[in-house]
């Protein structure tokens, strides 16, 4: 099960485990490397279409930023002094959250994301306002860009008339913001109406209907009351989705769905009114399944209480639901929606016991929600001859931005549970993976029956809780994802000319596949280069890129392609582009890109490669290979450490150097005795000591650890002879 806290936890506990793990990870050791352009924070976290806003950009290694990169045409900026530039959105801009990158001498950044509102009017906070005499009088559908106050809060009022429905959406890690926010809801005569903490994952999230005309105040703070985190507070009567049920739609149909949420239909009398529920149609993309993709509106952040990659594993797309009448293009808060290739069965009450099964013929897919607490959906199966075998069992919550945690359990007809299936995903470094949707495989017997129970695992329930439950018999396939690996913090991908850099790939397997992935790149910018990289009997490996020392100076998006043949069919996905969020060590600090951009930059102090690139070697055998060292600052003259990469299970080898002052050594490699006979592509790290300093003229120039991949190898491991 992923750490979370309980929900009954108080703030001060959780403060104090928040203070204890800042204290553990500044013990962790950090490296000092070569500058790397790191983006940390942007303020404001968005503006309205059709209009500009000044922005600030603070980040690390920023020497010469004079521009900023987007991942639309629509978004434009303009520098205006250092670290200030004026963004700008045009009017045919769609709504969303767009990627914004630090453009400098040291490359480009890693994305921070801004986001683009329709019908809002952009609102920059005032100091002060951290008391009811200073509270900030803001106008209904405002969205107001502000910071947190250490050890203070932020004041905003406005008028709402008498029976209208009012959301108060603090977007704050949605944005990529670190507040953890707190909001409070008072009324015209100062009593509190409402509280909300972690709601769309971190951030908070108030709905309410104003019981008489006057003056409200919603108050904000961060959890620990830290200050100088940025958050963009929208406070609408504008229609705004929950989510869309069912949450899974069939791919290439015009399909009927119906949304759940406010101001979708018309004002309600009741002060503590339900969602309401809005009819619409969606006509549903076609290939995304087969993709495996997930195309989006809004970066997928706020699905947990921590950024996380909960969407690796989701082949779908969000949509906005259109609202008749309103002012704007589609409600506020875009629909998660899986697809599938196959019909959709509705979960049907009453299946509440193992008395009461909803019976289902597989294969199935079922749309379903915990309708009440401690609700739980039974199902039953009748396996008919020559249809025994394994059979998939997976539940999507967390991906489709469902609150439930469920598990899944299969019976027996004779009543005996044989297993049950919770939390899976990868977790490496700061790609977080692991979700709480289960998943997993049993085996089911031919004329036999089973029950399945799905239940959310702490007994909650209501519209939120939703779910998606898939039977089917196994399909080889794949989901892979790709983030750059600078530690200790987020970075972009630069290259110094001469030089390399890898990204990690993280492989998660659907239904025992096993055959090699071939990965390459597409769009790689002039001067730049990487060569297909094999991923067998591994879940993680690297690529590498590495640039002529005469590539000019530039960036591009770059795609990463996996392909792969299994049983036939010809396998070919995208990579997922991810990147570090914040810049600490902790697991849960990955998003999802639209854009994987490399860029080149000044020239790398030495290169190293192996030769030969490509080599056979029977199961069971010690091998050598050339370590080509290629200096090319003329006074970097230290020993190179050479240590191994991600290398898969089967190769080992042991730390290495190259001498001071040489450029080249024999590097020994084994591979163990049950090596599967493949292709295996693999890297080493280069490590040294460098004389730099920033200042070119600077007589000090101060040793600096910079890390290099090498040239992948790519190993044809060759069964051994029998004896």
């Amino acid at each position: 099960m992923r750490f979370k806290f309980p929900s009954t936890l108080s703030s001060n506990c959780r403060a104090f485990w928040f203070v204890f793990a800042g204290i553990f990870l500044l013990a962790a050791p950090l490296r000092a490397e070569l500058p790397s352009i790191r983006l940390d924070r942007i303020q404001p976290l968005g503006l309205g279409i059709g209009t500009s806003v000044e922005v600030e950009v603070i980040g690390r290694d920023f020497e010469d930023v004079k521009s900023l990169s987007f991942d639309h045409s629509g978004l434009s900026a303009e520098f205006i002094k250092p670290n200030h530039f004026k963004v700008s959105a045009k009017p045919d801009l769609p709504v969303g959250t767009y990627e914004l990158r630090a453009v400098g001498k040291y490359g480009v950044s890693n994305p921070r994301i801004l986001s683009v509102t329709e019908g809002l009017s952009d609102v920059t906070e005032v100091e002060p306002n951290n008391e009811a005499p200073q509270t900030q009088r803001v106008v209904l559908n405002s969205a107001i860009n502000g910071t947190s106050d250490g050890n203070g809060q932020d004041l905003f009022t406005f008028a709402v008339k008498q029976g209208q429905r009012v959301t108060v959406d603090c977007q704050a890690m949605k944005l990529a913001s670190q507040l953890d926010a707190n909001l409070i809801l008072t009324g015209p005569g100062g009593q509190i109406l409402g509280a909300s903490g972690d709601y769309h994952g971190r951030d908070p999230f108030l709905d309410f209907v104003a019981p008489v005309e006057g003056d409200y105040t919603v108050t904000i703070n961060d959890l620990i009351f830290r200050g100088g985190l940025p958050y963009r507070l929208l406070i609408s009567d504008l229609p705004q989705v929950e989510n869309v049920f069912p949450p899974v739609v069939q791919e290439g149909q015009t399909v009927q769905l119906k949304a759940s949420g406010r101001n979708l239909t018309g004002r309600s009398s009741n002060p503590f009114p339900e969602l309401e529920q809005l009819p619409f149609q969606v006509n549903v993309p076609s290939d995304l399944s087969k993709l495996r993709q997930f195309t989006f509106v809004e970066h997928p952040l706020d699905h947990s209480v921590a950024p996380t990659a909960a969407t690796f594993m989701l082949s779908g797309y969000q949509t906005r639901v259109p609202v008749a009448g309103s002012t704007i293009r589609g409600a506020l808060h875009p629909a998660t929606l899986l697809v599938t290739d196959q019909s959709i069965t509705i979960d049907s009450e009453p299946n509440d016991s193992r008395m009461q099964t909803q019976k289902l013929k597989l294969p199935a897919v079922v749309a379903g929600r915990f309708d009440k607490p401690r609700d739980a959906d039974w199902f039953e199966v009748s396996i008919p001859e020559g249809a025994g075998g394994e059979y998939g069992f997976e539940v999507y919550s967390e991906r489709i931005a469902g609150q439930a945690d469920p598990y899944v359990g299969v019976y027996d007809d004779q009543g005996n549970s044989i297993g049950e299936h919770d939390d899976y995903g990868p977790r490496m470094n700061a790609f977080d993976g692991h979700i709480r949707d289960p998943y997993g495989k049993f085996n089911l017997q031919e004329k036999r029956s089973y029950q399945i129970v799905v239940q959310d695992r702490y007994g909650r329930g209501g519209p939120r809780f939703q779910y998606v439950l898939a039977v089917n018999k196994p399909v080889a396939d794949f989901d892979l994802a790709a983030i750059h690996a600078e530690n200790p913090g987020p970075s972009g991908t630069v290259i110094w000319r001469g030089g390399a850099a890898y990204v990690d790939l993280i492989l998660h397997r659907h239904h025992g596949f096993a055959a090699p992935i071939t990965i390459t790149a597409e769009g790689l910018p002039n001067g730049v280069h990487a060569s297909p990289t094999v991923l067998f009997n591994a879940d993680r490996g690297t690529f590498v890129l590495w640039a002529d020392d005469n590539a000019p100076v530039g960036a591009a998006p770059v795609k990463l392609i996996a392909t792969t043949t299994i049983d036939g069919r010809t396998i070919r996905h995208e990579v997922r582009p991810y990147t570090r969020v914040w810049a600490d060590a902790n697991p849960g600090s990955s998003q999802p890109m639209r854009e994987f951009v490399v860029s080149v930059r000044e020239q790398a102090p030495y290169f190293v490669k192996l030769q030969p690139d490509r080599i056979n070697v029977e199961a069971g055998k010690e091998f050598e290979v050339q370590i080509q060292a290629t200096r090319r600052w003329a006074d970097f003259k230290d020993k190179i450490t050479v240590i191994p990469l991600s290398f898969p299970g089967p190769i080992r080898m042991s730390t290495f150097e190259i001498p001071a002052g040489s450029l080249e050594a024999t590097l020994k490699l084994n591979i163990e005795n049950n090596a599967r006979p493949g292709e295996y592509t693999f890297s080493v790290l280069a490590q040294a000591q460098v004389p730099f300093n920033k200042d070119a003229t600077a007589q000090q120039r101060p040793n600096t650890l910079v890390s290099t991949p090498s040239l992948p190898l790519t190993i044809t491991v060759q069964e051994a002879p029998k004896k």
